[in-house]
């Protein structure tokens, strides 16, 4: 599970082999057993205490800002990473191997795109000619991705312009699934103009601090990226290997508003935008957990949703120094502590 945080005032420490959250009068207590992350989203106290027994247990402690982006993070200092792969990463960047890794992420997140928008079809008849029109330009959006050759960095221009136009198309397909009243403009960031690019921008942060721990823990590079270049203090690999779950988010965000969850309280104002508040981020972050904690049929294995990225991550790092092959059967494969 993870423990989030989102009381001001919060205080965390250590009892035992247990975490002890206390409230004001109010306490709770939580086997470490049961932890995989601490999120703390608001003004919290932490015991070091209670920091130590996270790193015993290898906990993740992530400090997330208002808008859900991942600002810090505390972790053991035994990250399981090989110089072999971080060298194999690096060589990568600059080839045509790394370019079909990168363009397979991309493709990635088109079909599921393509796969939401046909089940959400399913169920919108009045919508189905709107959405099939989209969905077909996203389909010829992806055949000319697909056939993009050379360098990567004589190319990246012309990726970066198919994705964009496909995000427009897409977020244009997404927008007519929502009720009329919180239907948006455009997807907006840092602070979004609406209750939807919000949630959705919330849910997107706490999906980087799940693509980046698992990259830390599988050996990689977060900071060497392939389609995302790597400037200085830009997780350039993490916004590339998000692409492939961010349809948890969509979905999650999505079906808050079919099912008429969103509220107008759950939102504060800003200057120029919103800002989830506490009860939106628990409203979210209910939802969104338990989407992440349901456990799904995966490359051979039972195993819960978020758990895939790491599987993906460790995966990924083995082939690149050889412990498995790309079509290899995936029961014992990616999980090797690296």
């Amino acid at each position: 599970m993870d423990l989030i945080l989102t009381t001001f005032g919060t205080y965390l420490h250590r009892q035992g082999e247990m975490f002890l959250i206390k409230i004001k009068e109010q306490k709770q207590e939580v086997s470490s057993r049961k932890v995989r992350s601490i999120v703390i989203t608001t003004g919290a106290s932490l015991s070091t205490d209670a920091i130590q027994l996270a790193v015993e247990k290898n906990i993740d402690i992530v400090f997330l800002d208002q808008v859900g982006h991942p600002y810090g993070r505390v972790w053991h200092g035994r990250p399981g990473s090989t110089t072999a792969i971080r060298r194999e990463q690096l060589r990568l960047a600059d080839t045509e191997k790394g370019l079909r890794l990168a363009l397979g992420w991309l493709l990635r997140k088109l079909d599921n795109q393509v796969d939401f928008l046909r089940e959400a079809r399913q169920r919108r008849s009045r919508l189905s000619a709107a959405l099939t029109g989209k969905m077909n330009a996203l389909l010829e959006l992806r055949q000319s991705l697909e056939g993009v050759n050379g360098e990567l960095d004589i190319v990246r221009g012309t990726i970066m312009g198919f994705e964009g136009r496909a995000g427009r198309t897409y977020w244009e397909a997404v927008n007519l699934l929502l009720p009329e009243n919180f239907q948006f403009e455009a997807r907006s960031r840092n602070p979004a103009k609406d209750e939807f690019n919000c949630l959705l921008n919330y849910s997107y942060g706490v999906l980087y601090g799940t693509v980046e721990r698992a990259c830390i823990l599988a050996g990689l590079d977060p900071y060497v990226g392939f389609v995302h270049t790597d400037h200085y203090q830009k997780k350039s690999l993490v916004f590339d290997l998000i692409e492939c779950y961010r349809i948890w988010a969509d979905e999650t965000v999505v079906g808050l508003f079919s099912s008429r969850k969103v509220k107008q309280e759950m939102f504060d104002r800003l200057q120029n935008g919103l800002t989830l508040n506490k009860e939106g981020k628990a409203v979210l972050m209910g939802q969104f957990g338990e989407y992440l904690d349901e456990g799904i049929r995966y490359r051979n294995r039972n195993i819960k949703r978020q758990d895939t990225v790491q599987l993906d991550c460790h995966r990924m790092a083995n082939e690149w120094i050889g412990r498995v092959n790309s079509d290899e059967d995936d029961r014992d494969a990616g999980v090797d502590s690296v």
